[in-house]
């Protein structure tokens, strides 16, 4: 049976209040279960019934943010500078226009059931480390992104590479239109502004990472607060770290839930990710992945010799993943390399549940 959202409402339009409710609950997924008028009533009736989440105009979340963990997510007729400030101040899941993004609405309503069946509070950020340059950091990025989108996960994955931006290159981010990078999100307060992060047609969502010549580094925990934000109105968050140790990336990396280390089997690379974990103090939440896997002096196994786990993935070796990058696209989802992937992004879901 469907796990069903229960919901508070409180939007101060009565009108716009009435739509609401009758399309969530015809909707299915998600039940109005209380009205408010006044951040009075909202608390009120999120104290007495514990909802799992609360549809609410920002203007009455200007006045006080209802109590407890409940997940919040804003409505509202039309986009302002002070409602989606608003949204953000009290840690809105997400900020949705009336009508047009109704199903965008039903949706993360019905994304709050999950949730409070899981016991999660909101989606978990896995940090994508490279060994060393050329290990496969943005293809095993990519395509993991992919792979959590093929198992129904909302899914963003966040380039923080500012210099090279390898992450538009290999999937083929237009160039010919608008997409908001990094920088632009911060400056727009997040992913819930104006500039909407654009999606892949493999079903997630992208933030490329390119910087304008002579634009400044993101302060990293600016970088953090925008990954922790999208984080509450996501499943999952993909962080692609640099080609080297940056203070943008220790500071992710403190953050992350989960830090995938893309490994190749050589000696250098083993080396290198050896002494980058041992630097960052970050080995109790690493997990490695095995790249292009082949014939080699050093095996899969010495994973676990070396680094005290075995590998949660192995990848093989296929020429066609360098060419589909060139091409700017993603493997086909039924190929023997997105098999795998595909039981990496199911490792990590488990781990998290």
């Amino acid at each position: 049976m469907e796990n069903v959202a229960r919901v508070v409402l409180a939007v101060d339009e009565h009108d716009v209040a009435e739509e609401v409710l009758h399309f969530l609950d015809r909707a299915g997924g998600a039940q109005v279960v209380a009205t408010a008028v006044d951040e009075r009533q909202l608390a009120e009736a999120v104290r007495q019934l514990e909802p799992d989440a609360v549809v609410a105009s920002p203007s009455l979340l200007r006045r006080g943010t209802p109590p407890g963990a409940c997940p919040i997510l804003a409505v509202d007729t039309r986009e302002s500078v002070g409602s989606l400030r608003a949204a953000i101040r009290v840690g809105a899941r997400g900020f949705y226009l009336w009508p047009e993004e109704r199903e965008d609405l039903v949706a993360a309503s019905r994304r709050t059931a999950s949730a409070a069946v899981d016991g999660a509070e909101g989606g978990r950020i896995v940090a994508v480390l490279g060994s060393r340059g050329g290990a496969g950091t943005t293809f095993l990025a990519t395509h993991l992104s992919a792979a959590f989108a093929r198992r129904r996960l909302d899914c963003v994955l966040v380039d923080l590479d500012t210099v090279f931006d390898d992450v538009g290159a290999a999937i083929g981010v237009p160039v010919d239109e608008p997409v908001p990078t990094l920088v632009d999100l911060l400056l727009d307060d997040g992913i819930g502004g104006q500039s909407r992060p654009w999606t892949h047609p493999a079903g997630f969502r992208v933030v490329p990472g390119s910087l304008d010549p002579g634009t400044d580094a993101p302060d990293p925990d600016d970088v953090v607060g925008l990954l922790d934000a999208t984080a509450r109105s996501s499943d999952v968050v993909v962080a692609h770290l640099p080609r080297t140790v940056t203070p943008l990336g220790r500071v992710v990396l403190a953050r992350a839930d989960e830090i995938v280390v893309v490994l190749t089997l050589d000696v250098g690379s083993f080396r290198a990710a050896k002494r980058a974990i041992a630097a960052l103090d970050v080995e109790e939440r690493c997990r490695f992945v095995v790249n292009r896997a082949a014939r080699a002096d050093v095996a899969v196994a010495d994973v676990q010799r070396v680094f005290g786990r075995p590998a949660l993935g192995v990848v093989p070796a296929s020429s066609s993943v360098r060419a589909a990058q060139d091409r700017g696209t993603l493997l086909p989802p039924r190929g023997r390399i997105a098999r795998a992937v595909d039981r990496i992004a199911a490792s990590l879901v488990e781990a998290a549940a």
